[in-house]
């Protein structure tokens, strides 16, 4: 198997520089993603349906500026919108910890912090799947998507695995400065990328804003292959949501598990899905993209089922029920983002992959934020662990609609196409990786 880190992709400091800056934005933003339910349930007291709105919120900013943003960011320099979302999300993160020194932290700050943030993240998010095609050639796609999505994982790993004792250590409030820090480094770094980034298209060539939104659905609905893997994503999606809403509050009050021990089960799901992240290239050079994605979206809801089987008042075997969700789902579920990414980015035009992208990503979020928001109220009438065994199903949905498409027939990819996905039975290229910015705290 390639050595993603033993290439002259290496030589390219424009790409150096923007996977350091990935690395430890993704590592603040981990122990961030751990931080601000932990602020809700033990500072603010929050319960689920507390934490069901905290998360359905950040989702729902998503829905009402996602497809706007994925327009715009296909008619700006990518670049900048990344220093920006950078900078601001620095600011906001910053105010958290301040009110709680101060004792003016409430549940409504964080609700707003959230909300704004969220925006940027939205930005943040289109601009960044559509810039490396910029700085990186579209043939070492494949590389650059492995590097990232491994050292993503691992930061994921050493995020998860130590901010139950920083939090512990430090509370909650006070360990999301780690994360204003690390989006204040990040801006740093991509602000001294010289690559020069291709003009945006002129005033003259633009449609109005919701005229390209239309052509980026229409992108997605109009191909088989696409088409499938968007809906195959917000069914998983789903699965996001119940876990979401359910397991952190699971682990602490059913299980009894505090911030350290919960810390170390997240961090396994990091490595996890290092180990996902890796093998990803040789399991689809050996069985083919859509063989593998179906196959990963049934691990991941296999994965999941074993949380409902964690036992109360036993914390060992209910840790090893955990431990084997986070080895299973988190690797299966790095694996099929390999598989949607490479399909992403090496078929769609540069100037489209903005909307594409979005148009993806507000799917899943919409379904995501149904599935949070359900599963908070259910939990209320019939208990956390009778929720969590819901999860898995919109995986195996997600399986069956990749099974029933032509991504089945999907072996590998071939090229860089400006239009609709060729004949899914014509060869295809190697499998590339992003990491899940969208997944809960232990996904």
């Amino acid at each position: 198997m390639r050595n993603p880190f033993r290439s002259i992709l290496w030589q390219n400091s424009a790409f150096v520089r923007l996977w350091s800056a990935a690395t430890i934005s993704i590592f603040g933003s981990l122990i961030t993603r751990m931080a601000i339910p932990f602020v809700a349930i033990l500072v603010l007291d929050a319960g689920p349906i507390e934490v069901a709105v905290l998360r359905g919120l950040d989702l729902a900013v998503v829905l009402v500026v996602g497809l706007v943003a994925g327009a715009w960011v296909d008619r700006l320099r990518r670049r900048p919108v990344l220093i920006w979302a950078d900078l601001g999300r620095a600011v906001l993160l910053g105010t958290i910890p301040v009110a709680f020194v101060l004792g003016a932290l409430t549940i409504w700050q964080l609700l707003v912090v959230t909300a704004l943030a969220a925006i940027l993240t939205t930005f943040f998010d289109a601009a960044d799947n559509a810039y490396l095609p910029t700085i990186v050639e579209r043939e070492r796609l494949v590389e650059a998507n492995s590097a990232l999505a491994a050292t993503g994982s691992a930061a994921e790993f050493t995020a998860f695995g130590i901010s139950g004792f920083l939090i512990a250590a430090l509370s909650a409030p006070v360990t999301i400065v780690i994360d204003a820090l690390t989006f204040v480094v990040s801006a740093v770094l991509l602000g001294g990328i010289r690559t020069p980034e291709g003009p945006p298209p002129p005033r003259s060539e633009r449609a109005p804003v919701l005229a390209e939104i239309v052509q980026g659905l229409r992108l997605v609905r109009h191909d088989p292959v696409l088409r499938a893997f968007a809906i195959a994503q917000t069914l998983l999606a789903t699965l996001w949501g119940v876990f979401g809403a359910t397991w952190l509050l699971f682990a602490t009050r059913d299980l009894g598990l505090g911030p350290a021990p919960i810390g170390v089960i997240a961090g396994v799901g990091g490595a996890a899905s290092f180990i996902g992240a890796v093998a990803a290239e040789r399991a689809t050079r050996r069985w083919g993209i859509g063989r593998v994605a179906i196959a990963a979206m049934i691990l991941a809801a296999v994965g999941n089922a074993f949380i409902p089987l964690a036992p109360a008042g036993m914390p060992l075997i209910a840790i090893g029920c955990l431990l084997v969700q986070q080895l299973v789902a988190d690797s299966a579920v790095t694996t099929y983002e390999v598989t949607e990414t490479t399909v992403r980015q090496t078929l769609v035009a540069d100037r489209q992959l903005g909307r594409v992208a979005s148009t993806f990503h507000v799917a899943a979020v919409a379904a995501q934020l149904v599935a949070t928001i359900g599963a908070g109220l259910l939990a209320e009438s019939i208990g956390l662990r009778a929720t969590t065994i819901l999860a898995p199903i919109g995986a195996l949905l997600g399986a069956a609609v990749l099974w029933f498409s032509p991504v089945r027939a999907v072996d590998r990819l071939v090229g860089a196409a400006a239009g609709p996905l060729p004949d899914p039975r014509v060869v295809m290229a190697e499998a590339t990786a992003e990491t899940g910015r969208n997944e809960p705290i232990g996904g």
